[in-house]
């Protein structure tokens, strides 16, 4: 059974003690951070500053719960290098912290004022610079199939000038899927043995707009993924994020996050039997 998780875009009205409660209550084993009682900067959020981190790991334990992944707003294709690469240092320093193996970072755009390979020359060397500092506490660097990189065959040109062993991928399956029509099999060759950690979502398209649906009611191929997955032996976190905080007019928490595990778990029933 793969580890369930889901980033708390999904619930911004929620207080941590009720974060953790809930996932616990709705079958999950981890809570991904982005964003904690109204602060994006985890660093700043109250459960993570230097005087609650040793309270929140004890709430963590004692529910048996662990934190996979801390997700950044750090952009690398930016000409403001050091303040992006600041947040993910400290993203870095705080998931050393909590015991989590994962950060995540975007790539992000490839802008039309700037040759391509400048743009992708400079991803690449943040990513690099990102796995240093990872790399005595352990933390991966993951780059997510985000924005321009949701066309995999971007990111795999910049994974290829990265040869750090810190720096690994978050496979977004619905990104390179609905905006660029990748097979999912095509994705996960071009991606497949950097992949760390699997954020799932759900859509249709209706009107010429995407629109987003509890996971398994939208027309994402939820089972191919998790057979993909499975074929491949797949030992990472399949991690919901639904962006309540983002659209405010999909489904509450209370309705997806339950919707979430029941329906992976059956799915997962299929995808390996």
């Amino acid at each position: 059974m793969y580890r369930l998780a889901f980033t708390t875009l999904a619930c911004p009205a929620w207080s941590w003690d009720e974060v953790l409660d809930r996932a616990v209550e709705y079958g999950y084993e981890g809570v991904e951070l982005r964003g904690v009682e109204g602060e994006m900067d985890l660093p700043r959020a109250r459960p993570f500053t230097p005087e609650n981190l040793a309270e929140t790991k004890r709430d963590l334990e004692a529910r048996g719960l662990s934190i996979p992944c801390l997700d950044t707003s750090c952009r690398l294709h930016e000409r403001d290098t050091e303040s992006n690469l600041d947040e993910a240092r400290r993203a870095v320093d705080l998931a050393a912290k909590l015991d989590a193996p994962y950060i995540r970072v975007f790539g992000d755009k490839i802008p039309d004022d700037e040759p391509r390979d400048v743009v992708l020359d400079r991803v690449a060397e943040g990513l690099t610079r990102l796995g240093e500092h990872a790399q005595p506490s352990g933390v991966q660097v993951l780059i997510e199939s985000h924005g321009d990189f949701a066309d995999t065959r971007s990111l795999a040109e910049v994974l290829g000038r990265v040869a750090h062993p810190n720096v690994g991928v978050l496979w977004d399956v619905h990104h390179p899927w609905r905006f660029h029509g990748e097979p999912l099999e095509e994705t996960f060759e071009r991606l497949g043995d950097r992949v760390a950690h699997t954020h799932l979502k759900d859509s249709r398209l209706e009107d010429g707009e995407v629109r987003y649906n509890l996971v398994g009611e939208g027309e994402t191929p939820v089972l191919e993924c998790l057979q993909l997955l499975h074929r491949h032996e797949y030992t990472g976190w399949v991690s919901l994020e639904w962006e309540k905080k983002w659209h405010p007019e999909i489904e509450p928490p209370e309705v997806a996050l339950p919707a979430f595990t029941r329906v992976i778990r059956e799915l997962e029933r299929q995808a390996t039997s």
